[in-house]
C-alpha cells in the first residue's frame, strides 16, 4: 500500500430535502457462527469500539497532518506523501462564514467548557446547510473553567470554532498516520450522548417504552420512579429518544429516566453465541478486584472518582452512556459482577454488563470477548467540562498498547469514534438521509428537517440525520497504512460490521444499519498485503516510544 493513500468512493451530493437512495451494498457472505463466534466473514476474531465523547472531526483534524510544533511541546511531522484530510484551510480560516475564524487552541488550553449539542441547537448551528450559525447556536459561554454558561446568545463563545492539532492530539494524529481514519463518516442523527450510543448499538433512537418529554419525542408515560429489574424484551414503544435521561433499568440512574423496546445487537450476538460486552470505567464499585467476589461491595457501585488534570474530582461512571441498561433484556440494574474470569462476556448474572476491570481481566486470561464496547471513565472520556483530550489521550494510549502485547492482537480491530460532536464547528454538511418533520426541527424550515412531503422512515420520526461529522480510526494489523477513507460511513456503520463479520440478521424496526456505509474500506484484508505495524506510544506527549 503505498503511504498516504487517499481513498474516495463516489458519492452523490445530496442537497437538503432530497431523498436518498439505499446504497444498495449487499451485506457480507453470512456464516454460522460455532458456540465460541469464531467464524467471522474477515480475519477480525476480535472487535474492540474506544466510543469516546463528543469530538467533532474538525476539533480533533482540521488541520491534519500539519502541526504548529511550537517549542517545548510534542512534535508531530508528517511522513513525505501523508494525504491531507477533508479539513479547515484557505477561506475557511481566514474568512470563515461564522462569526468567528477557528483558531488553534493550545496545549496548555487543554481544558475546555462543554458546547450545546441538542438535536435542535445543531439544526440550528446547521443553519439549512450554511454551516455559519455555530457561535450563536451552539457556543456556551464561558470558553475555560469555571463554566458558569449564562446560556447560548447571551455572551457569545467563539471557542466553539477552535480546533487542537498534532501537538495536543498528538496520538490520535499518529494512529492515523499508521493506520486508517475517516474522514467522512457522521452521527446518524442530531443530538447529544444518548441517542449517539444508540445509533451504535441499535442504529435506532425510536423506541421508547417511557421518558419525558424533556428527551423523548412522542407520547409515552414517564417512567417509574423505581430503577426496573431486568427481563425479557418487550416491543418498541413509540417514542424517539432526542436527548438524554439516564436509564430505567440501572440503580444508579438519577432524575428522568428512559426505557427501550426493540432489540439491540446485543440481543443478535446472544441469539449467536458470540462472546460480548460493554466495559464501563466505574461500573462497580471501588477496590473490585475481578474474580474475587469478595472485593464487590453493590451499595458503592457507581462512587468511584478521579481527578483530571485540571484538579477536578469526577464520577467515573456515567449512566446515560450506557446503552444497553435502557433495555430490559440486556441490562445489568444493580451491577452485579461476572460468577468469574471466565465467565466474562458469555451469559450470567452480569447479562455482558461489566466494569472496565473485567475488560482486562479477561484479556490477561486470554478470554477476550468477540465484541467489546469500551467506555472510559468520565474523566478520560474526551468530554469537553470534566474531562479533556490530555487526560484522554493517556485511555486511548494505554488501552491501544496493552491490546498490542496479547497474542490476540494478530486477529483484532481497534475503532475509535465519538457518540457527537459536541456542538463543536464541524465545515460539512452532510446527506440528509433521515428526514424528519417535528417541533424539534430546525434544518429545512421550521418543524423540518428534509422535504415537507416525504415521511420519515416508518413513520418514525426526530430522527433526522445524518448529522455532525465524528473522527474514526481503525487501528489493526489489518487497517490500511496511512490512509483517509473517505467513503461515507456512520455510527450505525459499527452495527453493521458486527452483523456481517459474525454472520448476524438486520435488527429491522426501522434500524438503518443495512443501509449504512461499510467499514471494510479501512483495511486491507488481502493476503499478500503487508500488515500494519505496532505502534506504541507514549500516554503523555502521544509521540512514539523508541
Amino acid at each position: 500500500m503505498k503511504s498516504g493513500r487517499r481513498i474516495a468512493l463516489t458519492t452523490a451530493v445530496v442537497m437538503i430535502g432530497a431523498a436518498v437512495a439505499s446504497s444498495g451494498l449487499p451485506g457480507a457472505p453470512r456464516t454460522a457462527a460455532s458456540p465460541q463466534g469464531a467464524a467471522t466473514t474477515t480475519p477480525i476474531k476480535h472487535l474492540v469500539v474506544l466510543f469516546q465523547e463528543n469530538v467533532s472531526y474538525d476539533h480533533y483534524f482540521a488541520t491534519y497532518p500539519n502541526a504548529t510544533n511550537p517549542a517545548a511541546e510534542p512534535a508531530f511531522v508528517a511522513r513525505a506523501g501523508t494525504a491531507a484530510g477533508n479539513g479547515l484551510s484557505g477561506a475557511l480560516l481566514t474568512r470563515n462564514p461564522n462569526l468567528s475564524n477557528p483558531q488553534r487552541l493550545d496545549r496548555s488550553q487543554a481544558v475546555t467548557c462543554d458546547q450545546n449539542h441538542e438535536y435542535t441547537a445543531e439544526q440550528n448551528a446547521f443553519d439549512h446547510g450554511l454551516m455559519d450559525k455555530f457561535v450563536q447556536s451552539t457556543g456556551n459561554s464561558a470558553t475555560i473553567p469555571p463554566c458558569t454558561s449564562a446560556g447560548t446568545g447571551v455572551t457569545p463563545n467563539y471557542a466553539v470554532m477552535d480546533y487542537y492539532d498534532g501537538n495536543t492530539v498528538t496520538a490520535l494524529w499518529n494512529y492515523a498516520q499508521t493506520y486508517a481514519m475517516s474522514d467522512n463518516n457522521f452521527e446518524t442523527s442530531f443530538g447529544p450522548s444518548t441517542p449517539g450510543v444508540f445509533n451504535l448499538v441499535a442504529a435506532n433512537t425510536f423506541g421508547a417504552t417511557c421518558g419525558t418529554p424533556d428527551a423523548v419525542y412522542g407520547t409515552v408515560p414517564a417512567c417509574s420512579t423505581t430503577a426496573g429489574a431486568a427481563g425479557p424484551a418487550v416491543a418498541q414503544g413509540p417514542g424517539t429518544v432526542y436527548s438524554d435521561n439516564d436509564p430505567h433499568y440501572d440503580v444508579c440512574s438519577k432524575g428522568s429516566t428512559i426505557a427501550m423496546g426493540g432489540t439491540n445487537i446485543g440481543d443478535s450476538l446472544n441469539a449467536a453465541d458470540v462472546s460480548w460486552g460493554w466495559f464501563e470505567g466505574g461500573f462497580g464499585s471501588p477496590g473490585y478486584v475481578p474474580g474475587q467476589t469478595s472485593t464487590y461491595n453493590p451499595s458503592t457501585v457507581c462512587t468511584g472518582t478521579h481527578v483530571n488534570i485540571a484538579g477536578s474530582t469526577q464520577k467515573d461512571y456515567s449512566a446515560h452512556h450506557q446503552p444497553f441498561q435502557y433495555y430490559p433484556q440486556t441490562a445489568n440494574p444493580a451491577h452485579l459482577p461476572p460468577t468469574s474470569i471466565a465467565a466474562i462476556g458469555h451469559q450470567d448474572q452480569a447479562n455482558h454488563q461489566y466494569d472496565l476491570a473485567d475488560f482486562w481481566a479477561a484479556a490477561k486470561a486470554g478470554n477476550l470477548p468477540a465484541v467489546s464496547f469500551l467506555k472510559a471513565p468520565r474523566y478520560e472520556d474526551g468530554h469537553a467540562g470534566y474531562s479533556n483530550p490530555l487526560d484522554e489521550q493517556r485511555f486511548i494510549v494505554d488501552t491501544i498498547n496493552s491490546l498490542q502485547r496479547l497474542p490476540s492482537w494478530s486477529s483484532t480491530a481497534v475503532v475509535v469514534t465519538y457518540d457527537d460532536s459536541d456542538g463543536w464547528y464541524d465545515h460539512v454538511m452532510p446527506p440528509i438521509v433521515n428526514q424528519s418533520q417535528t417541533p424539534l426541527d430546525t434544518l429545512s424550515a421550521t418543524g423540518q428537517c428534509g422535504a415537507t412531503a416525504t415521511a420519515a422512515p416508518s413513520g418514525q420520526q426526530a430522527r433526522c440525520g445524518f448529522a455532525p461529522r465524528l473522527p474514526l480510526l481503525v487501528i489493526s494489523p489489518f487497517a490500511r497504512q496511512n490512509t483517509i477513507y473517505s467513503g461515507l460511513t456512520d455510527q450505525s456503520s459499527i452495527t453493521r460490521f458486527v452483523e456481517d463479520n459474525w454472520g448476524l440478521p438486520r435488527l429491522g424496526g426501522g434500524a438503518v444499519e443495512g443501509d449504512a456505509g461499510q467499514l471494510n474500506g479501512l483495511f486491507n484484508f488481502s493476503h499478500g498485503a503487508g500488515m500494519a505495524p505496532n505502534l506504541f506510544l507514549d500516554d503523555t506527549t502521544g509521540e512514539p516510544r523508541p
